[in-house]
């Protein structure tokens, strides 16, 4: 039986040897999934150095377009919710927003979890960098969705109501088990978008989970910090809205709270453990550049 098993393995061109040698080591080995786990943690922390180190100023323009961008996408939400009403088909047709970020290459607050956690996690940045990225993009994302989300109602009259309508469902909700978790729930779908698009270098496989996270994020009506907030200061603009900003202010807290949980927690953490020994390496030639 043994030898047989040693046969079929010798055949396979597996070496029953280097059981205990590392995936990493082997490299393009029998288990291809491996291979694209290592490539695509090499791709996050690439990219999250970059981003990292980017200066204020580049921080908040890319999220003052990330915040314009979106509201876009949440155009196309409220156009298509006013004359179908049906929200599945609104969620579709916000993934403009979410397209418009993946090419344009502009940053939304709650992209910020998986990549440059994992970078600083890595030792390739600092926790002062990221927070940095978090502060700068999201204040910038909802100044640029504020004015955009003005022009929208100024030059859509007909989209008033539904605009009120649709910011009261999120301004209106109590802090409750359900609210926290369709937040946790937000947090979780984007950043899942974000590793999936991660793990691939098909274009069109990265604009399938920008729609396939629109359908979800949107159609299912998640509590997400930034397009609910931009949905809220449409209504706000019109001048007609039941409620102000401070109630903004009293949902926006715990959703951007939970959105942080979700994404950190049930996406984020989990990557970094399938990732650990990789994490390893990159920090043991953060601390000595000599062994690279």
């Amino acid at each position: 039986m043994l030898s047989g098993v040693l046969c079929w393995a010798l055949h396979r061109g597996v070496n029953p040897t280097v059981s205990s040698t590392s995936q990493r080591q082997l490299g393009d080995s029998d288990s291809p999934i491996e291979d694209e786990l290592e490539d695509a943690f090499n791709r996050m922390v690439d990219e999250g150095s970059q981003r990292l180190h980017r200066s204020w100023r580049e921080v908040l323009v890319t999220g003052f377009f990330g915040g314009t961008e979106v509201a876009i996408g949440v155009l196309a939400y409220l156009s298509v919710l006013h004359e179908t009403h049906n929200q599945l088909l609104a969620g579709l047709a916000f993934a403009i927003g979410f397209l418009a970020l993946l090419l344009g290459r502009s940053e939304l607050f709650t992209e910020g979890f998986l990549v440059p956690v994992t970078t600083v996690a890595a030792k390739r940045a600092s926790v002062g960098q990221l927070g940095k990225l978090w502060v700068g993009t999201l204040v910038a994302n909802l100044v640029g969705g504020w004015l955009i989300m003005a022009l929208i109602v100024a030059a859509f009259p007909k989209l008033k109501a539904q605009t009120i309508e649709s910011a009261v469902h999120f301004v209106a909700a109590p802090l409750s088990v359900q609210s926290l978790a369709l937040a946790v729930l937000g947090g979780m779908v984007i950043t899942l978008m974000t590793r999936m698009q991660h793990g691939t270098d098909s274009m069109p496989a990265k604009i399938a989970a920008a729609v396939a996270g629109a359908f979800v994020l949107a159609g299912l009506g998640l509590f997400h910090s930034i397009l609910d907030s931009l949905l809220i200061f449409g209504a706000l603009s019109t001048g007609e809205a039941p409620f102000g900003y401070l109630d903004w202010l009293g949902w926006f807290w715990y959703t951007l709270i939970g959105n942080i949980a979700g994404g950190l927690v049930l996406v984020t953490l989990l990557r970094l453990l399938r990732s650990k020994e990789r994490l390893k390496d990159e920090r043991r030639d953060a601390e000595d550049p000599a062994t690279e």
